[in-house]
């Protein structure tokens, strides 16, 4: 049994981490109202650039259409951009997207594909460690929160784009855990190129357009914007999940101190009354041997 003054610091070194995950988890929750509104306002824009894409897509002359568009026909290589945090202390959100990395990687491999990985976050990359060693397109960090930038996500977009004209890769995907709420966070999967083409609504599909320039002509310029803004929106998404993620960790984290505080108080008043009667038995063994 652990003697009064190992309890008295166990305690204490616990009450101590209570303190700090209940502050991260304030932290975390006062910076995710922000990150939601802006994950959510996000979502319109790429939503509507894919209805854009997919109206042209629809009557756009497949035999000339980008390769963007309409993707190649000897697929070799799939890169995966894959999205996690540069941070831990968020749960499983790092974890699940490590998962589904390894989860793809092998679905391509047995399909015969080559797989290259670009890690955008520090975590994921820890995680997979020598899986990825021999695949990684490109590693970088400092992305995400508050250091999104639409500017930094076009330079991104620029090295896949200039990656994928030099056929170092046929096809390109992206996983990244999007926004639900404060509980849950769903991986997700998106096709980058070739692009991800919706069906148009059917009111939508009995109006006929006349485009000026032709519709390859606008595919050719919207095409590698659509990329910038279908990454940018991820990471949007990833860094609102992530500080959902941190807040319920941190949330649970505070509760199972204050549980394990009141164990070891538990333990604690116990040794010491156990001590009292011990020393009191003593007392009086002692008087009565006189």
């Amino acid at each position: 049994m652990a003697n009064l003054k190992d309890l008295k610091t166990r305690i204490n070194s616990v009450k101590s981490t209570q303190k700090i995950t209940s502050a991260m988890k304030m932290v975390a929750a006062a910076k995710l109202r922000r990150a939601q509104e802006v994950a959510e306002a996000g979502r319109p824009y790429s939503s509507r650039m894919q209805q854009v894409i997919s109206g042209l897509a629809a009557n756009a002359n497949k035999s000339n259409a980008p390769e963007l568009l309409v993707g190649r026909e000897d697929v070799k290589t799939h890169l995966l951009i894959v999205v996690s945090a540069d941070k831990g202390l968020c749960g499983g959100f790092n974890g699940s997207i490590a998962r589904q990395t390894r989860q793809e990687i092998n679905r391509l491999e047995n399909e015969g594909k080559s797989v290259l990985v670009y890690m955008v976050g520090k975590k994921a990359a820890d995680n997979l460690g020598r899986e990825i060693l021999n695949k990684t397109f490109e590693r970088i960090e400092n992305l995400q929160g508050s250091n999104v930038d639409y500017n930094k996500v076009k330079g991104v977009a620029e090295k896949i784009l200039l990656g994928f004209a030099d056929n170092q890769f046929d096809q390109v995907s992206i996983i990244y855990n999007q926004f639900v709420n404060a509980i849950t966070q769903n991986v997700v999967v998106a096709p980058l190129i070739p692009a991800n083409v919706v069906g148009e609504q059917e009111n939508e599909s009995l109006v006929v357009y006349d485009y000026e320039p032709e519709q390859n002509e606008l595919l050719e310029l919207l095409l590698p914007r659509n990329i910038t803004t279908q990454i940018f929106s991820a990471l949007l998404e990833s860094s609102a999940a992530e500080l959902a993620a941190r807040m319920t960790a941190m949330d649970n984290a505070t509760r199972n101190a204050g549980d394990m505080i009141d164990s070891l108080t538990l333990v604690y008043n116990r040794t010491r009354q156990a001590n009292i009667t011990k020393e009191l038995i003593e007392i009086i063994s002692g008087a009565e041997a006189l």
